[in-house]
C-alpha cells in the first residue's frame, strides 16, 4: 500500500515546501505525509513505514538538512529501521518517523511545535512520535497540547521521562548476553569495557558496568562529559580518543556516540571481543563482503544495534498503557533474550547478526502482523 498526502492542519496558505522527488516503492511505505504551516515556518516530513504491528511509533528529528531531497531520504531510512527495531524488540508497533527541517535553536518555537503536533493529530493515531535529535521531553509536552499521539512527555504530563535511563538498562541487558554467549557467563565481572561517548546513556552504562564488576574505559570529544563521567565514576579510566581505545585490551567496546562508529578500520584494528553499544547505525558498510561479515571472520561478536539501543522505544512505549517503571524495566530484560536468539541465528545460519536479526524482526510482522494497515480504533 503506497499513499502520498499532504493534509494542512490548518486554513492558513502553505509555505513554498515542494514535495520531493518520489520515493522508492521498494522500501514498502503506507504513507508520507508533508507538513506546512506559513505562519510558523514549519517545514516536516512525517513516513509511516508499517503499521502491521499497530501504530507507526518513531521520534522526531529536528535537523537543518541541506536540501527536501536529503530529509525525505533520512526519514525514509529512519522510518523502516522502527519498524525493525519495534518488531525485534517485541512491542505492537510498527515504524514510522518524522523530520522538521531548520536549526533546532534558531527556529524551534511553542506555535512551529504545536503546529506540527496538530498535523500528527490529524493522521488519527496511525502515527505516535517522540523524542529525537533536536527535539526533548520538553517538547513533546508542548506538541501533546494539540495531540494525545505523543511519548516521551515529562513525568508531570503523564510521561516517562528521559528515556536514556531504560536505553542504558537495556545496552547493559544486551552486553550481558553477549558475555553469556561468548565467555558462557551472564556478567562483565572480570571483563575491561570501552565506551566510547559518555554523553546520558553512556554514562549511565558506565555506572551500571562497574556494579557488574566490570573495568571501564572511556572517551568522548566533549570534555564536560568526561568530567562528568568520572566525577560520578572516579574509577573509570580515560583515554584521549576513539582511535587509542579501540586499540586498547578491552573485551568489549561499547559504541555510544555518532553512527558509522565500525569503519573498516576500526574493525581491523578493535581489540574487543564484542562490540555491544547504543549508537545508531554503527555499520558503516554492510552490503556483500561489508563490515558485518568482516566483524564474523575476525571473531568479533555484534549485537545489532537497533536492538541493543531499543530500550528507550520500550520505555516510552509502555506509556500508551500508563507508565509502570517495574514494567517497562521487565520488558526492557526481554532484550537479553532477543540477543541471545539473534546470535544463536547468525551461528546456526552462517550470517552476521544484523541479518539474523532482520530476519526475525520479518518473521514476526508475517506471523503476528496483519495484512491490513493500522486504523485506530473508536
Amino acid at each position: 500500500m503506497t499513499l502520498v498526502s499532504e493534509p494542512r492542519a490548518t486554513t492558513r496558505p502553505a509555505t513554498a515546501f515542494r514535495a520531493p522527488g518520489p520515493f522508492d516503492p521498494a522500501h514498502g511505505h503506507e504513507q508520507v505525509v508533508y507538513c506546512n504551516d506559513q505562519v510558523t515556518g514549519l517545514r516536516a516530513i512525517i513516513a509511516i513505514h508499517s503499521t502491521a504491528l499497530g501504530p507507526a511509533l518513531g521520534g522526531t528529528r529536528f535537523f537543518p538538512y541541506p536540501t527536501e531531497e536529503d530529509a525525505l531520504a533520512d526519514v525514509l531510512r529512519l522510518s523502516r529501521g522502527m519498524t525493525y527495531k519495534n518488531a525485534l524488540a517485541g512491542l505492537d508497533l510498527g515504524g514510522g518517523k518524522a523530520v522538521i527541517i531548520g536549526d533546532p535553536d534558531r527556529d524551534k518555537s511553542e506555535a512551529l511545535l504545536r503546529a506540527y503536533g496538530r498535523f500528527v493529530e490529524s493522521l488519527g493515531g496511525r502515527y505516535v512520535t517522540a523524542c529525537d535529535v533536536g527535539t526533548y521531553v520538553p517538547d513533546m509536552d508542548v506538541i501533546h497540547r494539540e495531540t494525545s499521539h505523543v511519548v516521551g512527555r515529562s513525568a508531570e504530563h503523564g510521561g516517562s521521562g528521559d528515556s536514556s535511563v531504560l536505553t542504558a538498562v537495556g545496552v547493559h541487558t544486551a552486553m550481558r548476553a553477549c558475555a553469556e554467549h561468548v565467555w558462557g557467563q551472564a556478567s562483565l565481572r572480570g571483563r575491561t569495557v570501552g565506551i566510547a561517548g559518555v554523553g546520558k546513556v553512556g554514562r549511565q552504562l558506565a555506572g551500571h558496568l562497574l556494579a557488574d564488576g566490570a573495568q571501564v574505559v572511556v572517551t568522548d570529544v566533549n570534555e564536560r562529559a568526561v568530567a562528568a563521567v568520572r566525577d560520578a565514576h572516579p574509577e573509570v579510566e580515560v583515554v584521549p580518543d576513539t582511535d587509542t581505545l579501540v586499540r586498547s585490551p578491552i573485551d568489549v567496546y561499547a559504541p555510544c556516540a555518532l553512527g558509522g562508529a565500525l569503519d573498516r578500520a576500526t574493525v581491523e584494528a578493535l581489540a574487543a571481543r564484542v562490540v555491544c553499544g547504543s549508537a545508531n547505525n554503527q555499520l558503516a558498510d554492510d552490503g556483500e563482503g561489508g563490515i558485518g561479515e568482516r566483524m564474523v571472520e575476525r571473531g568479533i561478536v555484534y549485537a545489532p544495534d537497533y536492538l541493543v539501543n531499543s530500550g528507550g522505544v520500550i520505555q516510552v512505549y509502555d506509556e500508551l498503557e500508563g507508565f509502570d517503571l517495574d514494567r517497562a524495566r521487565h520488558r526492557v530484560e526481554g532484550l537479553f533474550a532477543a540477543t541471545l536468539a539473534v546470535l544463536s541465528r547468525a551461528e546456526e545460519q552462517g550470517i552476521t547478526p544484523d541479518r539474523a536479526a532482520g530476519h526475525l524482526a520479518e518473521e514476526r510482522i508475517a506471523t503476528v502482523g496483519s495484512n491490513r494497515p493500522y486504523l485506530p480504533r473508536h
